[in-house]
């Protein structure tokens, strides 16, 4: 298995659009607009994206990391002690699961396939 790496970030938004426009004007972000409810993010350092919260509590940033084969990863992380918060489930770009630590972080790993 490829050695599981940070590759994206996402950030929850109570007003996506304020983030937006605050990333853009603090730091020059620039965006890629994938409908209401998302944006990536570029320019940044790092890739990630903004996703709408619906009126919930935010969490922490979410970590998602990268491997080629997702069904690896998810005995990796469940062996580990993972407990499983999202099955593995598709997404345009590819699929991903979302798991919590032992130490109570929820993190992603995703796949192009």
């Amino acid at each position: 298995m490829t050695h599981l790496k940070i590759d994206y970030v996402e950030l929850g938004s109570l007003n996506i659009g304020a983030t937006q426009g605050f990333l853009a004007k603090a730091f020059g972000w620039t965006f890629v607009d994938y409908g209401p409810g998302y944006q990536a993010f570029a320019n940044a350092g790092l890739d990630g994206g903004i996703f709408q919260a619906e009126g919930e509590p935010l969490a922490h940033p979410l970590v998602i990391l990268k491997t080629e084969d997702l069904e690896a990863a998810l005995t990796a992380v469940t062996s580990a002690g993972a407990e499983i918060v999202n099955p593995i489930f598709a997404f345009p770009g590819g699929r991903r699961f979302h798991f919590r630590e032992p130490g109570g972080n929820e993190m992603a790993v995703w796949s192009e396939r």
